[in-house]
């Protein structure tokens, strides 16, 4: 599962990366492995997405939460 396949309050961990120059972005962003996000909004079409990590609000583009493999928590 992705990052970009999150519905509104969905929480999930961080697992791995699947484009290296997206991954170190994101990493120096606080995005690591096994780190806690939630969906927090969506943009009306859907693009970008803001996810909160920590107690920071990040915004992705689609592109960029599709390179992100994570497993959500129940």
């Amino acid at each position: 599962m992705t990052l970009a396949e999150l519905r509104m309050g969905d929480r999930a961990l961080i697992k791995s990366y699947d484009q290296e120059d997206i991954a170190l972005k994101l990493m120096e962003l606080g995005m690591i492995p096994n780190e806690l996000v939630t969906l927090v909004r969506r943009a009306p079409a859907g693009d970008p997405i803001a996810i909160k990590i920590g107690s920071s609000i990040l915004a992705l583009r689609l592109d960029e939460a599709e390179a992100v493999k994570i497993e959500k928590i129940q």
